[in-house]
């Protein structure tokens, strides 16, 4: 196993095999070193780390039990961030290891029909790795377990470098904390993958961590981050600037704001390619050669949520719902262009609230924007109440792919189904724009 601890760097696609084989990330002709670590980690380990640090038990009888003694460390919190000491980047610096190549017996799990990797298996890892790193940034060695609820906010990013990720060579991770505010973290990952005698950039992701109190009620705290050096103190201005963009981008939502005037022409001119010109009337569509209409682009799927796939705070382990999700949206994509589609960029994956065990979980897929090869995807998921019949939504899913030849296009009947079309073109923008 490869044993150098170095900083992890904004951009996977500056890697090269020389600096990976090695352990080291290359980013503009600087190589720079980070103090030792954790040591590196066996991906099954990742999940038994967790419960350690929060008491978790690892038998579902025993949860309430769990929750019960969790609730006694709320006395434990910081009762103000300058209460915490600040920590360096290279305090939550951890290696994961998934040997595919060396253990065959865990191929299994992560095999696919088509002989590559199931990447919804890959997004549980990340998830659970993203955790694990903030936890890492707030460890307390005087606590012997952490009374921070640490969850998944938002998935800001994943960019894929490879298409192709081998069944049969072993996968690295490696990630850090790079931005921290006042009860959140955003934490900075890379995968990359032996293949050829070296290792090679497979993705790069960026998760948004958020720690609550031990009951997963209120918001907790988290260690101030201090950059070291003139790298860190960029990546940390990264971290500024995403969450500037996300609040930019929420403020103008086409939930909350009209389109602009750019694309309220689009829209027009998607209304007027349909009309009928024999009939010259507003309700009278046509659907344009090489087209397909969005109410025909969809997908659905239901998920009863059992204990088997709870977090450590038993709740619906949240790279569950993106791998289920993810399926569902490689499914519809698939469907749509005709043949097996690649994914390009994971964006903007928002979850809004807990999925509790024993929901009825449903998942609807929609292709929402498509433009040459590309297939923007929408999945939405939401639980429903069988008792008071009532839906709420959990999560929002954005996928970026890529056919193997041009795709037909999407067109939008109806004005809402205009703003899906409109929402999916801002991000296939943000993604490949």
């Amino acid at each position: 196993m490869l044993s150098p601890r170095l900083l992890m760097l904004r951009s996977a696609a500056s890697l090269t095999t020389r600096s990976l084989s090695t352990g080291a990330v290359l980013k503009q002709g600087k190589v720079l070193d980070m103090a030792q670590g954790h040591p590196p980690l066996h991906v099954s380990n990742v999940r038994n780390k967790l419960r350690e640090i929060v008491g978790a038990s690892t038998n579902w009888s025993d949860h309430q039990q769990a929750l019960a003694e969790r609730v006694s460390l709320l006395s434990l919190l910081a009762k103000s961030q300058n209460d915490l000491p600040a920590k360096r980047m290279k305090d939550s610096f951890i290696e994961v290891y998934l040997p595919l190549g060396s253990e065959p017996q865990l191929r299994e799990k992560y095999l696919n029909f088509h002989n590559t990797v199931r990447f919804g298996r890959i997004l549980e890892d990340l998830d659970s790795l993203a955790v694990l790193i903030s936890y890492s940034h707030t460890y307390n060695s005087a606590l012997k377990r952490s009374p921070l609820s640490i969850v998944t906010a938002l998935v800001d990013k994943i960019d894929m470098r490879q298409h192709v990720i081998y069944p049969d060579c072993d996968i690295k991770f490696t990630g850090h904390v790079t931005w921290v505010g006042k009860s959140s973290i955003e934490a900075k990952m890379l995968m990359s993958q032996y293949h050829g005698g070296a290792y090679a950039p497979v993705l790069d992701a960026t998760f948004v961590m958020v720690a609550r109190d031990p009951e997963n009620k209120r918001a907790a705290f988290v260690n101030p981050l201090t950059p070291d050096g003139p790298e860190e103190e960029r990546l940390f201005q990264e971290g500024e600037a995403n969450k500037s963009r996300r609040v930019e981008l929420s403020t103008a939502s086409l939930l909350k704001v009209a389109p602009t005037d750019d694309e309220r022409k689009i829209v027009h001119s998607l209304f007027l390619n349909t009309l009928d010109t024999k009939t010259v009337s507003f309700r009278s569509r046509v659907l344009p050669p090489n087209s397909v209409w969005m109410e025909d682009a969809k997908m659905k799927g239901l998920e009863i949520c059992h204990p088997e796939e709870r977090n450590i705070f038993n709740r619906i382990f949240g790279g569950f719902l993106m791998r289920k999700a993810y399926e569902l949206g490689w499914a519809n994509a698939c469907s749509y262009g005709g043949c097996r589609p690649s994914l390009v960029a994971v964006d903007d994956i928002l979850f809004q609230k807990p999925v509790e065990i024993g929901s009825l979980l449903l998942l609807s897929s929609q292709v929402c924007y498509t433009q040459g090869r590309y297939i923007q995807v929408r999945v939405h998921s939401e639980v429903f109440d069988p008792l008071t019949q009532q839906h709420n939504t959990t999560n929002v899913f954005h996928y970026t792919f890529v056919s193997d030849c041009d795709v037909p296009n999407i067109i939008p009947k109806t004005y809402g189904e205009s703003m899906l079309y409109l929402d999916g073109k801002r991000h296939f923008n943000q993604t490949v724009g």
